[in-house]
């Protein structure tokens, strides 16, 4: 069973004081050098870590102050800097590149198909004036058969008015037959 009130503290103040103080203090009076004053003594004092569970609060655990460490050179830090950056840099540059370069190969591939767009263009262009030349080589034979086309209406008009004036006489001849 855990020690309660007057005990625990006892106890506590007992199991904290020779491990903290007791080796710095023997290796302070086992040098051969002058002696140290106090303040020097307890600067150099190291606590001891503590262990969570061994102490004897009934389950309490108390809270131990944060120690910064030590703030590295500034130059390291100032090169360190100096490195990332240069690295971050070298990254959006080859980005920038990269970009560059897809540009560029884009701009071929778009140059080489409106090449290939002017060749089909021109052979279109070459195919059209050759069936004008064609068209208009055919166009005195186009005229003649308007013409004809013309007769062949005239000469068909006439042969409906040659076949309406065939059938008046028809009727005529028929009338003078029947008298």
């Amino acid at each position: 069973m855990a020690a309660t009130g007057d005990e625990a503290a006892a106890m506590d103040s007992i199991s904290r004081e020779p491990t903290a103080l007791s080796a710095p203090l023997n290796a302070a009076s086992s040098s051969s050098g002058p002696e140290e004053r106090p303040e020097e003594a307890a600067e150099n004092l190291v606590p001891a870590p503590k262990k969570p569970g061994t102490n004897s609060d009934g389950g309490v655990e108390t809270a131990e102050e944060a120690v910064e460490p030590a703030e590295p050179d500034i130059n390291e830090l100032c090169t360190d800097m100096f490195e990332k950056m240069a690295i971050f840099l070298q990254g959006e540059l080859t980005a920038t590149c990269e970009d560059y370069r897809l540009l560029e190969n884009m701009n071929k591939l778009t140059s080489l198909k409106y090449m290939e767009m002017k060749d089909i263009s021109i052979n279109i262009s070459r195919n059209l004036q050759d069936l004008n030349n064609k068209y208009a080589s055919l166009q005195p034979y186009l005229d003649q058969i308007n013409k004809i086309e013309e007769q062949v209406s005239a000469l068909e008009q006439a042969a409906y008015k040659l076949d309406a004036y065939s059938k008046k006489l028809e009727a005529r001849f028929k009338k003078l037959e029947k008298r």
